[in-house]
């Protein structure tokens, strides 16, 4: 059997089509969410380990600063999510492994810090640059807006042509030059 060039062609298109599928595969598995937390660290109580999983989302990564201990692979967030399981484990109440972790590492280890003296800015910085940036437009629209209706009040200015032409118009006008 002859083989035609074209055969040749499509067969590699369906390997490349195969890599490329594998690789789009494998990105999307890896792109998904992935919780840090390893299989060693599982308590054998469900009910412990859904409580220390909650108590993991709502502490901050020292390293991270943006992800919770929960989802975070550092060391450091290991060592935390042990020290949640082992404050359980002890038989502290969610209340009092939060306490703990607070006296130790200060409100930051907190995902939502509490609204305090402490936190005000933080809490505050959002409304006002929102404030901020509102009033600043507000008085943007209303510079334009004198703006655009002193432009429309005016006379309209005359082109250069235009004014070259009344300039002849009124050099060849005979004056009347007699007051009434």
């Amino acid at each position: 059997m002859q083989r035609t060039p074209w055969r040749g062609q499509l067969s590699a298109g369906g390997n490349f089509a195969r890599i490329v599928g594998v690789l789009l595969l494998l990105a999307l598995t890896m792109a998904s969410p992935v919780r840090a937390v390893q299989p060693d660290e599982i308590m054998s109580n469900p009910a412990q380990e859904a409580r220390a999983r909650n108590l993991s989302r709502e502490l901050r990564c020292m390293v991270c600063q943006n992800q919770s201990i929960d989802d975070s692979s550092a060391p450091l967030a290991r060592d935390l999510r042990l020290l949640v399981r082992e404050r359980i484990a002890e038989g502290d109440s969610d209340q009092q492994v939060l306490d703990f972790l607070v006296a130790r590492y200060g409100d930051f280890v907190l995902l939502k810090p509490p609204f305090e003296k402490s936190t005000l800015p933080l809490w505050l910085l959002t409304p006002l640059v929102l404030l901020g940036g509102g009033l600043a437009l507000w008085g943007y629209s209303r510079r334009r807006s004198k703006a655009m209706k002193a432009a429309a009040d005016a006379p309209p200015r005359l082109s250069e042509e235009e004014e070259a032409r009344l300039a002849k118009l009124m050099a060849t006008e005979p004056s009347t030059g007699d007051p009434v």
